[in-house]
């Protein structure tokens, strides 16, 4: 069941299946919106979990909330929904820049965690590198050339064996791009560009932790991916063998099942 309801002072549009003895948040990244779990619902919800998953602020048909959104920001937000869904615990599954939004949602509100997935995703803040990227790309939409991120961003998520294969999907997510309000790309680019290193407080963090990585991932490249693991010897880690930066999308039932998995243990 999808509804709007208000989160702060903020108004979300959000998807909420209502059955389970156990709760699994879905966050999604940046130039998403809630529609991209639709391959990995079926397998979540055969385990028996109840499914939440929001636009984020900026994102899908959720308010904008003013020219930067922080992490921080999106995880008061979140927090807020948890409460007006009477939620009080939950395993919160962060794709890409839902990761970073799960990462200060663990930070400023570790109570209401059982379990932590970073689902494509780092602890890492950005390097200056990615810093001018993300300016590059506020340039673009400001001068009105967003048709640019849409033609070059959706592919470049996929493993290259899998961009004919998921083609159609491609092209909806380059169509997601052109209806995404050019305000909320650049206040989640803000957001994203300031955000915080999250590894010393990851490592400290009291909860079960999982990462699912591509194994293809032209983002979050192998050699970045080991070197993340390697820090965080206290998460389990999951490869998706034939996904590029979207398993949930390449790999839905491999990531759903290692989701699962991960909340049974825990």
């Amino acid at each position: 069941m999808e509804k709007f309801i208000v989160a702060g002072d903020c108004a979300i549009r959000i998807s909420d299946t209502f059955a389970g003895d156990r709760t699994v948040v879905l966050l999604h990244g940046y130039l998403e919106n809630l529609d991209v779990w639709d391959e990995m619902l079926p397998v979540l919800a055969s385990g028996g979990v109840r499914i939440i998953a929001p636009d984020l602020p900026g994102h899908g048909i959720s308010q904008i909330c003013g020219p930067v959104h922080s992490m921080e920001f999106l995880a008061d937000v979140v927090c807020q929904a948890l409460v007006e869904l009477n939620v009080s615990k939950c395993c919160v599954v962060g794709h890409s820049m839902g990761g970073y939004v799960a990462l200060a949602l663990a930070a400023k509100h570790p109570e209401v965690l059982s379990g932590l997935v970073l689902f494509s995703s780092t602890p890492n803040a950005d390097s200056p590198e990615k810093r001018a990227d993300r300016e590059r790309e506020i340039a673009l939409v400001e001068s009105g050339k967003k048709e640019l991120l849409s033609h070059t961003s959706p592919g470049k998520g996929f493993a290259p064996e899998n961009r004919r294969r998921f083609a159609d999907e491609i092209e909806d997510l380059s169509e997601l791009v052109m209806l995404t309000e050019d305000e909320g790309i650049t206040a989640l680019l803000r957001g994203m560009e300031i955000r915080s290193d999250q590894n010393e407080m990851l490592r400290a963090l009291p909860v079960p932790q999982l990462f699912i990585l591509g194994r293809h991932d032209e983002y979050i490249t192998p050699e970045v991916a080991e070197a993340m693991i390697a820090r965080h010897p206290q998460a389990r880690v999951v490869w998706l063998e034939h996904s590029g930066h979207n398993g949930l999308v390449e790999e839905p039932r491999s990531a759903g099942e290692a989701i699962l998995e991960f909340i049974d243990d825990n």
